[in-house]
């Protein structure tokens, strides 16, 4: 009963560097969209090295750390199913 949903589910990929540099690439994407788009970055918790995290707060960068995954989730699927990762 199970295995006809299996046939369906996409094949996972296996770790490696470079699919951690897609997924860092992708984080700094979205810190950069964020830093353009954030009217109030620095507005809330602040991290322990605000210059180190380019001035953003807790929930700053925890939205565009999220985005960057959201994002860095698609491109390494997309990658894989061309057969570059």
């Amino acid at each position: 009963m199970i295995a006809p949903l299996l046939a369906l589910a996409p094949a996972t990929v296996t770790w490696s560097p470079k699919v951690g540099l897609v997924m860092i690439v992708c984080n700094v994407i979205a810190i950069a969209i964020g830093k353009a788009t954030i009217q109030k970055p620095n507005e809330g918790l602040k991290l322990p090295s605000a210059n180190l995290f380019g001035g953003f707060s807790h929930g700053a960068m925890l939205g565009t750390t999220a985005l960057g995954h959201i994002l860095g989730m698609g491109a390494i699927q997309g990658l894989a199913s061309r057969g570059v990762l």
